[in-house]
């Protein structure tokens, strides 16, 4: 039980890290955005344009009489769109982080300095590109595990009783490790630390994590949210990351330094 409350707390520590240097929250809201409008449009675009291709896809449809044909067809239609929102709320946080890794490696460095003893931080030392290729290809394949639980649950969710009151809350955990793990990979990955290794690095303190994910989980069902706590949730991720490596940490400055902006991410 300290340890949930222990990664509670580091939620918090990020969102008050984020408060004391608002100066770079503006900074960090930007992927947050640029994903968010992709993902509006995409949905808003299958809310279009969705039956026609359901209508497309289902030929063997066409020949049906009313209304056996538009309930399949409608059907159908509806359960893409929750697939889309399904695939959107699992994904969002991934494509975010891809999309931010320049600027989210740079609040990452900032927060380990601030709250590094000797104000120093960890440098992977690999080009952009490369930083871009580790995060995507892991990110692919954590997606993929979440997508294995996503459908044992589902089918679980079937279930008398246990599929409407056991598996809802293991699948909230579920997601508050997987979305963990994509937000503490900002900092671990700058250490040269693999995927393997994180994952194993996460299950050993697995209260601690899910402290910190699954109340974060909840908050993103919120629309845009999301968007708002990502920044924060990023710099708390960077101090749990710390804890789980045994890296000592101070309590960071109380005052807002130099703006971190685009001319700094190379540095």
């Amino acid at each position: 039980m300290h340890d949930l409350g222990a990664g509670f707390g580091y939620l918090l520590k990020g969102q008050r890290w984020m408060a004391r240097h608002g100066r770079h929250y503006g900074f960090g809201l930007i992927p947050g955005l640029i994903t968010l409008v992709l993902y509006v449009a995409a949905l808003v675009a299958l809310a279009l344009w969705g039956q026609d291709f359901v209508s497309w896809s289902t030929p063997f449809a066409d020949d049906w009489s009313s209304p056996w044909q538009g309930l399949f067809r409608g059907f159908l239609t509806a359960v893409l769109f929750v697939l889309a929102l399904l695939l959107s709320v699992l994904t969002f946080t991934a494509v975010t982080l891809l999309i931010g890794q320049p600027f989210y490696e740079t609040l990452s460095e900032k927060v380990d300095r601030d709250v590094s003893p000797d104000g120093t931080a960890p440098e992977s030392g690999l080009p952009l590109w490369r930083e871009l290729w580790i995060s995507a290809r892991d990110s692919l394949r954590i997606l993929v595990r979440a997508v294995l639980w996503g459908v044992l649950l589902f089918a679980l969710g079937f279930v008398p009783f246990i599929g409407q009151t056991v598996i809802p809350v293991i699948g909230f955990f579920v997601t508050g490790f997987f979305l963990t793990e994509e937000l503490t990979a900002v900092a671990l990955q700058r250490r040269g630390i693999d995927l393997r290794a994180r994952l194993t690095l996460l299950r050993s303190r697995k209260t601690l994590i899910w402290g910190f994910g699954t109340p974060l989980g909840l908050s993103f069902l919120v629309p845009f949210v999301a968007v708002f706590l990502m920044p924060g949730a990023v710099a708390g991720a960077t101090m749990m990351a710390r804890e789980l490596l045994g890296e000592e940490t101070g309590e960071g400055d109380q005052e807002g330094d130099a703006d971190v902006g685009p001319a700094s991410v190379g540095e």
